[in-house]
């Protein structure tokens, strides 16, 4: 087992990295406060996963919400259902709510612990390696909105992060792919070593090698840590950590959250973003093209759906990195670096829209 601490001066809480931790009685006793537990899962992660942390937890009262699975439920009324099982089963504010599974639930589960009772604590268990790698830490939470991903949400960090890489065994390819753009994300924006490193090592990953995996898991959290550690509320250098995010957020509310994986969106909108950065001069094509070849080799998707430019841009309009009307965007000036501008050229953006989504 590897531990990392994310530390932001008022508070710290760990990141444990390893196999079979979901059968560590003394680990979790250690890591989950509280007596009374709300384990949140979905139809997919809790016939595999959940009765083996509930013989993990004995001597406390443990209560289960089960969601149903996929993007197009992560909204205000699922969330209304964590709510209604928080009052059900009587959970007072010394209740601490348990996210177990991936990005959905670790998001829904995030935003009902921080809204219940004005916040209670929230450990946050992931099953997929999207989760692991990004969506788990830092703190993030919240739901979507028909007019775009997220729109409703709050920041409230984990009691502690608990990333069992076994459960990555039952993981379909598919979202196992999906996890992998959010790790080749963190070797785009801020570790040219680390992109250098899933060149070489990408087959290991895709093929479920263990130390491969945790190996990447651990490298992603300790630069997520640390970005999160300087900018805990998004106010500036947090903002790279959305590299790709903005189309990619557009592309997933044009499809209604039911057509593409956030990772998949994600990788498309890494892709575009890097074409906009060489067509502004920020970066060679041969380093746009380096990112769209380690993206197909995943198995990733690079084609956008054919939106539209101007439905495109309306979407992005929405994005929380808008400062008085103005859209900044993520782009990299060296694979390794990346930036958040507003100044930028809008003819670039226009011709990068228009050849991407018409």
């Amino acid at each position: 087992m590897q531990t990392l601490h994310v530390d932001l001066g008022h508070s710290r809480y760990p990141i444990d990295i390893g196999p079979g931790l979901l059968g560590d009685a003394g680990l979790l006793d250690a890591r989950i406060p509280g007596r009374d537990l709300l384990i949140v899962s979905n139809v997919t992660v809790a016939p595999l996963y959940l009765e083996r942390l509930r013989r993990s937890l004995p001597g406390r009262r443990v209560g289960e919400c089960i969601l149903p699975d996929g993007e197009s439920h992560k909204t205000l009324a699922t969330a209304g259902t964590i709510f209604d099982a928080l009052v059900a089963q009587r959970q007072n504010r010394d209740a601490t709510l348990v996210a177990l599974g991936g990005g959905v639930v670790g998001d829904l589960g995030g935003f009902a612990a921080a809204c219940y009772q004005r916040g209670i604590a929230c450990v946050q268990v992931p099953t997929t390696l999207l989760a692991q790698v990004d969506s788990s830490v830092g703190g993030k939470t919240g739901v979507n909105h028909p007019g775009g991903k997220n729109l409703i949400g709050a920041f409230h960090q984990p009691a502690a992060v608990i990333a069992d890489t076994d459960t990555l065994t039952t993981l379909p390819d598919r979202e196992l792919r999906a996890g992998l753009a959010e790790i080749v994300k963190y070797g785009c924006i801020c570790d040219a070593g680390l992109f250098d490193w899933l060149e070489i090592n990408l087959p290991r990953l895709l093929a479920r090698d263990p130390a491969a995996l945790t190996h990447a898991i651990a490298a992603s959290c300790r630069l997520k840590a640390s970005v999160v550690a300087r900018d805990e509320r998004e106010s500036n250098v947090r903002a790279i950590l959305n590299f790709g995010h903005t189309f990619g957020h557009a592309i997933e509310a044009a499809t209604a959250y039911t057509s593409y994986l956030h990772g998949e969106a994600v990788a498309i909108g890494m892709l575009i973003a890097a074409d906009l950065s060489a067509r502004l001069g920020l970066i060679d094509r041969e380093a746009a093209a380096r990112l769209r070849a380690l993206l197909e080799r995943a198995g990733l998707p690079v084609a956008a759906p054919a939106i539209g430019a101007d439905r495109a841009r309306t979407l992005m309009q929405m994005d929380k990195k808008v400062r008085a009307g103005a859209l900044r965007l993520v782009l990299l000036d060296a694979l390794g670096n990346a930036v958040v501008t507003a100044d930028y050229d809008e003819s670039a953006l226009t011709a990068t829209l228009t050849e991407y989504f018409a």
